[in-house]
């Protein structure tokens, strides 16, 4: 490939993480310009902008979270217009966006997660019964939703049952809460980057201690038992490969004495000022430019090979 496509940088987005989306878009576009052409695209609406429609000279990189960016929706779209795109394809999106599902791939991989129950109807929402099989302390969220949105802690039936008009609409997973160490990892092209701590002065890493500044302070490297360190490491590369996942991610756990549960994986994490994937890179040497550059050129290789083939 004698000269590199421009990179249009999709972000905004129509879902309740679109803040948060268009920070992210306007770091990358700020980091990829060191190195490569590149036009941000604002999107508000869910479908393809009509400034790409047409235009295949270009590589994509969806910065978008949540609905539209991160379930795969935005992805088949891409993938029916012929675009090459930077992160998941359409399939793992979509898979990864669905918690309960990304649960049970860790059972069959013998990855531990939290005891869990899925809600798919109101009437799935019986709190007796939920704290009879998760215990007392139970976390509430969205199933498909990222940058923990809607997540809710209740302790004790009282609070359990106040959430109860909450959950009225969508799929929702109910989670034994477990007390530990909040960590995360980042994935690059399959190999785990560094271990990232979370303390939240709240006592727990919802929304607010994730995007306000002085909520939360981060250890990177994390300072946790070297057995733990490798289960980890070796628990996200596991289900980022069963997940179908390509060129990057982040997958989220708890950590109890020395014992990790996996919570998730995040196809597009956040590209924020304060968010854990640039954070877990620096332990590996990682700029973020370098970390832009690396998390978009596995989309340039796949831009250069369809050319190819042409």
């Amino acid at each position: 490939m004698s000269r590199l496509p421009p990179i249009s940088v999709l972000f905004g987005g129509v879902g309740s993480e679109r803040e948060v989306s268009l920070s992210s878009g306007q770091n990358m576009i700020a980091a990829l310009s060191k190195r490569f052409e590149v036009r941000g695209i604002e999107l508000a609406e869910a479908a393809l902008p009509k400034s790409l429609a047409g235009c295949r000279e270009t590589v994509v990189f969806p910065a978008l979270h949540g609905e539209f960016g991160e379930d795969g929706t935005l992805q088949a779209m891409l993938e029916a217009g012929g675009y090459a795109f930077g992160g998941c394809d359409a399939a793992s999106s979509k898979r990864c966006m669905d918690k309960a599902l990304i649960k049970a791939m860790a059972k069959k991989l013998k990855i531990r997660t939290p005891l869990s129950s899925l809600m798919r109807n109101p009437g799935d929402f019986q709190p007796n019964d939920l704290i009879a099989a998760l215990g007392s302390r139970i976390v509430v969220k969205p199933n498909d939703q990222g940058s923990s949105v809607g997540v809710h802690f209740a302790r004790g039936i009282d609070e359990l049952g106040a959430l109860k008009g909450v959950v009225e609409h969508g799929e929702w997973l109910a989670e034994e809460w477990i007390e530990g160490r909040e960590l995360t990892v980042g994935i690059l092209n399959g190999k785990a980057l560094g271990i990232v701590e979370i303390v939240s002065s709240k006592g727990y890493y919802d929304y607010e201690a994730k995007y306000t500044p002085g909520f939360s302070s981060y250890h990177y490297p994390a300072d946790i038992p070297s057995d733990a360190a490798v289960e980890i490491s070796r628990s996200a590369e596991l289900i980022f490969a069963q997940a179908g996942c390509r060129d990057f991610a982040r997958v989220d756990f708890l950590l109890r004495g020395n014992t990790p549960f996996l919570l998730e994986i995040n196809t597009i994490p956040g590209l924020t000022e304060t968010s854990l994937l640039p954070k877990s890179a620096t332990c590996l040497g990682y700029d973020f430019v370098s970390l832009a550059e690396a998390m978009v050129r596995p989309a340039l290789e796949r831009f250069g090979a369809q050319k190819e083939q042409i």
